[in-house]
């Protein structure tokens, strides 16, 4: 048997060793640049999560599996799901579906998957500094539209973007990796705002297309500079589909294998943004109180503490506050946030709905009525 005895492993050009040996106890030190985990900074990548269910007939952007938004405008109607097509080693996928074409392009259409990240979550990146650091951005793509596709990284805290083409040339699953610059120019922000996101473009007019697609540098935010001019139009006809999943966005220079993450880990994740209540007939959803005879307060506890105060919004489905002594019907979009709430990172909302002939000085509880119910809370960028 052969053995190799050195003190350290070192690169050719460099000054420090990447592997330091210690000699008596037979243990090592390495110097790893890309982390094992906690390296992506995309969440639900797998798109394991989808709270909102699937949705027909979108004709503007709209959230959609957990975290990804399709943003659209005058690029046809649309379908979004998620699927269970996927390459080896996933379960789930995302999938357009072009239900109604637009094969000619208005000069202002436009359609791209996204995501928007937080300031706080990419300062690893040290934009804006002597040390920035390069994205290492990678993903799946299944589709039956072969070409040209465009990718960008985008800086809102200072309106800078950059892009890379890629193309499709077949109808298989195939993984794509992308490595875009460093920017010494213009630091993220380091809040819950958002700072970044990544776009694939699939439809893109001459507003977005005209110009010249800058792909070896960041540069200023230029509409017409944005879209390769080869850009596939996805909306051209009602066959056509794409689906992605194993979306990876991470500091460096290499791209690594996919951070598979378990499903509680990313729900926990896409909670901070949105969480939906479902309750079926004389589900008990929350705990409350009447003040008077005409006014039910009660208090919603998020499953974890989210990005900021969210929005409410609530199905048309009945509900009653039911307390010992008497019930009292109200529709759950008749529901609001009550109050100001300005706490950072709010982990519960106190909610009011108007109702008539309670008790005051009552608890109850909010209980949905005749069919399934369903209360929406966003924080969403």
């Amino acid at each position: 048997m052969s053995e190799l005895k050195v003190n350290s492993i070192k690169g050719t050009g460099a000054s420090t060793a990447a592997i330091t040996i210690d000699s008596s106890a037979g243990t090592c030190t390495a110097n790893i640049t890309n982390n094992l985990s906690n390296r992506n900074i995309i969440i639900n990548g797998a798109a394991q999560v989808n709270q909102r269910g699937d949705l027909t007939g979108q004709t503007s952007s709209v959230y959609f599996v957990d975290r990804f938004r399709v943003a659209m405008g005058s690029a046809g109607t649309w379908s979004l799901s998620q699927s269970t097509d996927t390459p080896d080693g996933f379960g789930n996928s995302m999938k357009l579906d072009c239900t109604t074409a637009k094969s000619s392009l208005d000069a202002d259409s436009f359609m791209m998957i996204q995501q928007k990240i937080e300031g706080q979550n990419a300062q690893a990146f040290a934009k804006g500094t002597s040390a920035a650091k390069q994205f290492a951005v990678s993903f799946y793509i299944k589709s039956n539209v072969s070409g040209t596709y465009t990718a960008e990284v985008q800086d809102n805290d200072n309106n800078r973007i950059a892009s890379k083409t890629f193309t499709v040339s077949d109808g298989n699953w195939n993984r794509y990796s992308l490595v875009f610059p460093a920017d010494t120019t213009g630091a993220f922000d380091n809040d819950n705002a958002q700072s970044m996101d990544i776009k694939i473009w699939l439809v893109g007019g001459t507003n977005y297309s005209s110009g010249t697609v800058n792909t070896s540098s960041w540069a200023s935010k230029t509409n017409v500079n944005r879209v390769s001019s080869s850009n596939v139009n996805l909306a051209s006809s009602t066959s056509n589909e794409l689906y992605i999943t194993g979306v990876q966005l991470e500091v460096g220079s290499v791209v690594t294998d996919f951070e598979h993450r378990s499903f509680a880990q990313e729900l926990a994740s896409c909670q901070r943004y949105y969480f939906k209540l479902t309750a079926d007939d004389n589900d008990s959803v929350f705990l409350g109180y009447s003040t008077n005879g005409s006014s039910f307060y009660g208090e919603v506890p998020f499953p974890t503490s989210m990005r900021t105060m969210p929005t409410f919004t609530g199905s048309s489905t009945a509900a009653r506050y039911f307390s010992s002594n008497t019930s009292n019907d109200f529709t759950i979009s008749n529901l609001a946030i009550h109050g100001a709430h300005t706490s950072a990172n709010p982990h519960h909302t106190s909610m009011y709905v108007a109702i008539s002939s309670a008790d005051g000085g009552t608890a109850g509880v909010c209980q949905v009525q005749n069919d399934v119910g369903t209360f929406e809370f966003s924080a969403e960028l």
